[in-house]
């Protein structure tokens, strides 16, 4: 089994900050791209950024500035920095890696609250 494990949410009043992390347990031989995504309610699920093993980043247009993901390839584990937070931000956060085990899987963490309010 795999599993992905999502903590660092919370209640945060605008601009300020959060940082997640998603933690990768289990058997498997390799990571390959991890990735953080938002739903809001009544939303789809997007798109927030993700990182490859060797640390390329791609962002959505809506974080870029004020977010940074980064990644520990040692303990399997992807990090997402959020600055300058707006109640836009507001949503689910889910993980996503993609692990090879005895083939190429996508997972998903459980999904973490980010709540951004006065």
């Amino acid at each position: 089994q795999v599993q992905l494990v999502e903590s660092g949410g919370g209640l945060v009043q605008p601009g300020g900050s959060l940082r997640l992390s998603c933690a990768a347990s289990g058997i498997f031989f390799r990571i390959d791209t991890m990735g953080w995504y938002r739903q809001a309610p009544g939303k789809e699920r997007e798109l927030v950024a993700s990182i490859t093993p060797g640390g390329s980043t791609n962002y959505a247009d809506f974080v870029k500035g004020r977010f940074t993901i980064s990644r520990d390839n040692v303990k399997n584990t992807v990090y997402l920095e959020m600055n300058n937070l707006k109640p836009e931000d507001t949503a689910v956060y889910f993980c996503k890696a993609t692990i090879f085990r005895s083939d190429w899987r996508e997972y998903w963490g459980q999904g973490t609250q980010v709540t951004v309010s006065s």
